[in-house]
């Protein structure tokens, strides 16, 4: 994964809202709706992962700005999923970042 050094890197972490989505069938044909969406307003998918354990899904992605990020979640819930949001750093750059501390 590339990133736009201008953009930040977000990691959502996806359950599925039950009462507003009817079958796994219907939560799994919404990612290409969500990608184009998440294009609109300037956000970039760079994996999504169906996952075992406490969330159901994870999604990594690109944005510039926090309050894009706001938008995507919003995107997110939406689409009858429940969502929780943060910002993440390549551990390359935290080592840096952190070094002289």
């Amino acid at each position: 994964m590339t990133q736009d050094p201008d953009f930040t890197t977000f990691v959502a972490l996806i359950d599925i809202d039950e009462p507003n989505v009817q079958n796994i069938q219907e939560a799994a044909s919404i990612w290409g709706d969500v990608k184009q969406e998440f294009e609109a307003i300037g956000a970039s998918i760079e994996e999504s992962y169906a996952t075992l354990g406490a969330f159901d899904f994870v999604v990594i992605f690109d944005g510039p700005s926090t309050e894009t990020a706001f938008k995507a979640d919003v995107i997110l819930e939406r689409h009858g999923l429940s969502v929780q949001t943060m910002e993440a750093l390549d551990t390359t750059e935290f080592s840096k970042l952190v070094k002289d501390l």
